[in-house]
């Protein structure tokens, strides 16, 4: 339908949906598929997120807990202080694991927005038409805006 509003006089298309080529449905939904899967990768994202957070206070909780029996706060029991050392520990494996998993998922939503922002690019938006960027169909930057009179005026 949003094809219909720069028409330009094109009323030889056929497809299946009004205004788009077979070729064009393709590439939408390529297109829907690459951000169903940034979807998935944003939500795994999050995922990471809330599980170094999550073992942050876990490497906090165990830490505080080792200074406290250390000096003397907490009375001393050898499985409490074995207990908050596996908590640094894990909370240590935890952290680092989800660290490098964020990094290597970052990197990978670049690279997917970089791939729609390609199929995107190969959509001609008015005719309908797949249209390769090439440096020929490049307009460049927009030309600035027409103004009837100056913005400055020297006199009445």
């Amino acid at each position: 339908m949003g094809a219909l509003f720069c028409d330009r006089g094109r009323a030889d298309r056929t497809s299946s949906s009004p205004g788009v080529m077979d070729g064009e449905n393709d590439l939408r939904e390529q297109i829907l598929q690459v951000e169903a899967d940034l979807e998935e990768l944003t939500d795994a994202v999050d995922r990471c997120r809330k599980i170094i957070l999550i073992s942050k206070a876990i490497i906090a909780a165990g830490a505080t807990l080792i200074l406290a029996i250390a000096l003397g706060g907490v009375g001393f029991d050898p499985a409490v202080l074995i207990g908050s050392i596996a908590a640094v520990i894990g909370g240590t494996v935890v952290f680092g694991s989800n660290t490098s998993t964020l990094k290597r998922t970052a990197a990978v939503i670049k690279a997917t927005e970089a791939h729609r922002a390609e199929l995107i690019s190969q959509i001609d938006l008015c005719s309908g038409r797949r249209q390769p960027r090439t440096a020929a169909n490049d307009l460049g930057p927009r030309p600035l805006p027409y103004r009837s009179r100056p913005l400055l005026q020297n006199g009445p």
